[in-house]
């Protein structure tokens, strides 16, 4: 069977066996004995476990436990069938823990259903399940079967198996010490698949993942069948090819249950709001360290806000976030000299996190004395302008200051205007979001992140506001938000928002990849976007009036970056951004996700120069 490289990739790297294996491949097997039983849930499910135990474990030496649940399967299966690598790094594997690795509810080996982003139960019976009551009983299991164990455990994961680990700190087991939530899913409205409830187009070919139900026991993927198989190395040929987002649902994906629930709760309803973990987060009592990297395509709301909400819920939570300068998950493996997409950022950046962060927590508080404080930074974070770590004793730092830059004229200045900027949007023909069109044929998208984005200035329907070159380092620090004033001559759009760092046109990198025009290149730092539908109220939809000054206000999300003197800062806004994100009709439907070419609408759009982008700066 062939298997897409990108599809590979994810499975080897973030949900599997992170580290790339080296002359210590049999350390796994010369170590540990590894056990394989089901687990009774209390409502009677069963879910599959794998336990690596330490050879040498015993009533005199004793060993915490260390855990992932995931839906990406705890491959491979057998007793007799060992993993090359445990655990979040090499490092945690060579101190040896008792690792368990589980198959959550409906996936794999596992018993039961499966619910995307499992709603947190009232718990009014004993039988009331979720996330949180399987990691509990899980963990009760463990301690009463697994002898030489020395009472304490430890969860970590990363994407979705990082939303199981956020929701399994809601278990509030006494035993249960310290967790890392990595990249975790936290809010579907706002993570992954949409963005303040936009559908992110350059999911779709991940759906069979996560909408297809088994129907038996399964050690292996029973969804391969219905993924899509790229054509052309042209991927933005497929998406032309395929239309609106309503075609492609119901040309690939009418009996996927996952796109079907998207494509039908286009509102912030109940259906999304009881898979919100924030409203949840309340009461946590032990050390909790969220991380996540800057340049993550598909969650980066979520560590940044179970940080914030931890904080504010639980102030003597030991809480620690890590914010690095990391795709999806890249944290985990080691690359030398470390890039994201071409952007060069410095040498062996993961082992630094892994040997002196991520080490330190569990062992501090699995193997060491749990009520004392780790010593790590309250908040760690990598200033991807300045490329060197930074500590924060609060996040965003109390010292830093909001700064309004109002977007007026092609300039960003510190005074509002009183004019406009306009620009003609046509869905018909969409702004693009990468000129690289191979990565249109990519699993989940990645290098748009830090992309050069010349290919979009210049265009029509793409407004730019920039400084003057800058006489001195400008840091941004903390949160982001979009302040705009519209009047579209259309009942609805979207409002797609990127925050760029221009390089000297004779700028030198310290590292390269060949081919790279970095003299001049507009390195993305954030970006965002919003449907001017939601900008009263999430939960219910309103059309613009045509030509009526409107606010549509929104977070970008968060960055530590220093724009270095020499630099300009560069706005971009406008309403398309394809195929990352379905186009908007720019015609206000109930259901824009079922819009067909014949509501696409044509707009002239208005930003009136008292608009502006907050950020916190530091001085």
């Amino acid at each position: 069977m062939k298997i897409h490289f990108s599809i590979l990739f994810i499975l080897l790297f973030v949900f599997g066996n992170a580290q790339n294996p080296d002359d210590e491949d049999h350390f796994v097997k010369d170590n540990f004995t590894k056990k394989e039983f089901y687990i009774p849930m209390r409502d009677g499910v069963k879910l599959y476990t794998a336990v690596y135990i330490p050879k040498d474990i015993s009533n005199k030496n004793k060993y915490p436990f260390l855990m992932q649940r995931t839906c990406y399967s705890i491959a491979p299966y057998g007793e007799n069938e060992y993993r090359e690598r445990l655990g979040p790094n090499k490092y945690l594997m060579q101190d040896k823990y008792i690792f368990v690795l589980q198959d959550v509810r409906g996936r794999y080996m596992s018993e039961g259903t499966f619910t995307n982003m499992t709603p947190q139960v009232d718990r009014k019976t004993k039988i009331d399940v979720d996330e949180s009551t399987d990691t509990y009983d899980t963990i009760e299991y463990l301690l009463k079967n697994i002898k030489g164990n020395n009472g304490k455990v430890g969860q970590y994961g990363t994407s979705y198996p990082g939303f199981y680990t956020a929701a399994g700190v809601l278990a509030q087991h006494p035993s249960l010490v310290a967790s890392s939530p990595q990249a975790p899913i936290l809010d579907f409205w706002n993570d992954d698949f949409l963005h303040n409830g936009k559908v992110m187009l350059g999911y779709f070919r991940t759906f069979p993942v996560f909408g297809v139900q088994k129907t038996k026991p399964e050690n292996k993927a029973w969804y391969n069948d219905t993924m899509i198989k790229p054509t052309s190395e042209d991927g933005l040929k497929f998406y032309r090819d395929m239309g609106t987002l309503k075609d492609g649902y119901e040309k690939y994906y009418k009996d996927n249950f996952f796109m079907t629930e998207i494509m039908n709760h286009p509102n912030y309803d109940e259906f999304w709001q009881k898979r919100s973990l924030l409203p949840h987060l309340k009461n946590v009592n032990h050390a909790v360290m969220t991380v996540g990297g800057w340049f993550d395509a598909e969650d980066l709301s979520g560590p940044l806000n179970i940080y914030k909400t931890i904080e504010k819920t639980s102030p003597k939570a030991k809480n620690t976030i890590v914010m690095g300068p990391f795709s999806h998950g890249a944290w985990a493996y080691e690359q030398g000299k470390h890039f994201h997409n071409d952007i060069y950022f410095g040498d062996s950046i993961a082992t630094y996190y892994q040997k002196n962060v991520e080490t330190k927590f569990f062992s501090h508080y699995l193997k060491g004395n749990a009520k004392q404080d780790a010593g790590l930074p309250e908040a760690l974070m990598y200033d991807t302008g300045a490329k060197q770590w930074r500590e924060f004793a609060t996040y965003p730092p109390k010292v830093a200051q909001k700064v309004n830059f109002y977007l007026s004229g092609g300039t960003l200045k510190n005074t509002a205007g009183q004019g406009f900027s306009e620009y003609y949007s046509d869905p018909n023909n969409p702004v693009l979001s990468s000129d690289k069109l191979k990565d249109f044929n990519g699993f989940t998208p990645k290098n748009y992140m830090s992309e050069d984005q010349r290919f979009a200035e210049g265009r029509p329907d793409v407004l730019t506001f920039t400084t003057d070159v800058l006489t001195e380092d400008v840091t941004f620090a903390g949160e982001i938000m979009a302040k705009l004033n519209i009047a579209s001559t259309s009942s609805d759009a979207d409002f797609a928002v990127k925050l760029i760092d221009i390089y000297p046109e004779d700028f030198k990198p310290a590292a390269k990849k060949e081919g790279v025009i970095y003299g001049n290149y507009h390195q993305m730092v954030r970006s965002e976007i919003m449907p001017a539908r939601f900008r009263n109220s999430r939960e219910k939809a309103e059309a613009l009036v045509p030509d009526q000054k409107t606010a549509v206000n929104f977070r970008l999300q968060d960055v530590v970056h220093t724009f270095k003197k020499g630099h300009k800062i560069q706005i971009q806004i406008s309403s398309t951004w394809f195929p990352l994100f379905a186009v908007n009709p720019q015609k206000f439907l109930d259901n824009p996700n079922f819009a067909t070419k014949e509501d696409y609408t044509k707009a002239f759009i208005k930003v009136f120069d008292d608009s502006a982008i907050e950020v916190e700066v530091l001085k």
